[in-house]
């Protein structure tokens, strides 16, 4: 495990909590400010390992601010200029209709913008709606990996999906070891222990 954090990773931990974002307890990550932020810079870095992108997807409900925010600072704060995309949960019959929404992604590179990597099952629906739309997903970047044993019962959730993006290609501002040590920099016992249990019961070793 890591010794230290990374400046923005503990300042996205610190805004989460103070705005009631981040409950240790579930692990709910509900607003995308300070994630979009965080991304933003790192997408628009020279270093970024991820390849180059067209469009941000965010996948109903909870990638929609993600990616729309982000697309927004990308552009705001970096002038780059990318497309923004999200689905339904269902498709809609009258209007413009259909299940997605925002730039076409036929014929796109797409990142994949979204909170949480548990199983993985949401992300691997997104990839499906993304690919079904013609486009092509080129990486994922979630706000939390919780290094979770994958559908194999072996391998994890991540390697798994860069199985279908490619090596390298799905990447997390916190895992949660970080969380982890967070928590036990700031002496937070009982949550520390939960945090424990949890990663002992569904974390990958």
């Amino acid at each position: 495990m890591a010794s230290t954090l990374e400046s923005y990773q503990t300042d996205l931990i610190e805004k989460a909590m103070s705005v009631d974002a981040l409950k240790f307890g579930s692990f709910t990550l509900k607003s995308g400010r300070a994630y979009a932020t965080t991304i933003a810079g790192a997408l628009a870095s020279s270093s970024n390992p991820l390849p180059e992108f067209d469009v941000l997807f965010g996948p109903a409900y909870k990638g929609i601010p993600f990616a729309a925010t982000t697309a927004l600072l990308l552009y705001n704060s970096h002038n780059i200029a990318v497309g923004f995309a999200y689905d339904r949960k269902e498709a809609k019959d009258h209007g413009e209709g259909g299940m997605m929404v925002g730039v076409p992604v036929a014929g796109k590179r797409v990142v994949i913008l979204d909170d949480v990597m548990t199983s993985g099952k949401a992300v691997r629906g997104a990839i499906k709606t993304v690919q079904k739309a013609g486009g092509q997903v080129v990486g994922v970047v979630q706000a939390l990996d919780r290094e979770e044993v994958g559908q194999d019962g072996v391998s994890s959730t991540v390697r798994e999906v860069e199985g279908l993006v490619g090596v390298g290609h799905v990447k997390a501002i916190l895992k949660m070891r970080d969380l982890l040590l967070w928590l036990e920099k700031n002496n937070m016992e009982k949550e520390l222990a939960d945090m424990r249990d949890y990663w002992e019961k569904y974390g990958l070793k």
